[in-house]
């Protein structure tokens, strides 16, 4: 994490990246071309870092390495370039891209207080960015989870506590949740402030076994629980992609209640 402070001192040596999403709409790119700040670029969560939505593999695949290469190429952002994502959700989907950019030991950051924080104006001018190519770098297979591969682990849900239990009709393939999974909404890494908690309050909020999986309804939220944890210093973690969005809608798989 980064203060709006720090970024505006180091606005210049970073790639700052608006990753703001919601579900149902409006689009970010709206929200981009309304107001951002000075220098950021726009990254789409259905199109850029996500594969395209399947039944089979839910709403928000990981996205192939070809796809997240071509995304950041065509952002300028070559490899060992510092990034900082930011959205206005507390990094519920900046953290999205820091996860991904993170398991590939590249430098990357979420905004703290998302937009919010940055302590200067806004602008709708979009930077002029020259693309370059990037080389496809495979997924690191211990840091992601199938759903055949989630025995023997602590499983923490992000999703809100309401859809943890009984599921959203609007949202979820059908109610409940992974059996065994613990309800661990992503905004509770959040303090009143909308700022996250620090690394103690994290770690006694945390405390659990490893390794550590999170999933949500698509994979994008859960990404603010592996930051959250990463902070705290749990780092034996990973993310389902498919998330519920794909174990929910597959009939042969079981569900828990309450």
């Amino acid at each position: 994490m980064v203060s709006g402070e720090w970024l505006r001192e180091h606005a210049h040596e970073v790639r700052i990246v608006d990753v703001r999403w919601y579900l149902g709409g409006p689009p970010g790119r709206e929200a981009y071309e309304a107001g951002h700040l000075p220098g950021a670029v726009w990254m789409d969560i259905d199109s850029e870092l996500s594969d395209p939505a399947t039944a089979e593999d839910g709403r928000h695949p990981l996205p192939s390495p070809e796809r997240f290469a071509n995304a950041l190429g065509n952002a300028g952002i070559a490899p060992g370039t510092p990034v900082v994502a930011y959205d206005d959700t507390g990094g519920s989907t900046a953290a999205r891209l820091w996860w991904l950019l993170h398991v590939l030991g590249e430098p990357a950051a979420v905004l703290d207080g998302g937009i919010g924080a940055w302590p200067g104006e806004l602008t709708t001018a979009e930077p002029s960015v020259e693309a370059i190519t990037r080389e496809p770098i495979p997924w690191p297979a211990e840091r992601f989870r199938t759903a055949d591969q989630l025995d023997g682990v602590t499983l923490l849900d992000a999703r809100a506590a309401i859809r943890w239990a009984e599921g959203d009709p609007a949202i979820d393939p059908r109610p409940g949740h992974i059996p065994g999974a613990l309800s661990a909404p992503w905004a509770d890494n959040l303090g009143p402030d909308g700022r996250l908690r620090s690394a103690d309050q994290l770690r006694a909020q945390y405390a659990s076994t490893s390794p550590v999986v999170a999933y949500c309804g698509s994979g994008v939220t859960a990404c603010l629980n592996l930051l959250g944890l990463e902070v705290a210093g749990i780092t034996d973690t990973a993310l389902y992609p498919g998330s519920f969005s794909q174990w929910g809608a597959d009939p042969d798989r079981p569900v828990e209640l309450g």
